[in-house]
């Protein structure tokens, strides 16, 4: 495996990132207002507290990315 291909797909992703994201705005959004408000004054953020906001924006760039190799 070259060395430089690996490089080349870390690139890919992180190039094409902005465009999920723009497909998953709601889910980001709905995420960051949960970590937000776990995390008022010094609380630290906790496992699992997040999860169910965490699955849906994970399944939202799962299937953007699905979208975007057809």
């Amino acid at each position: 495996m070259s060395g430089s291909n690996v490089w080349s797909r870390s690139r890919e992703k992180i190039r094409i990132f902005p465009e999920l994201f723009a497909q998953c705005t709601t889910e980001a959004a709905a995420y960051g207002k949960c970590v937000a408000a776990t995390t008022t004054g010094r609380q630290e953020l906790k496992k699992d507290l997040c999860s169910k906001e965490f699955e849906a924006l994970k399944t939202c760039f799962t299937n953007a990315a699905k979208r975007r190799g057809k």
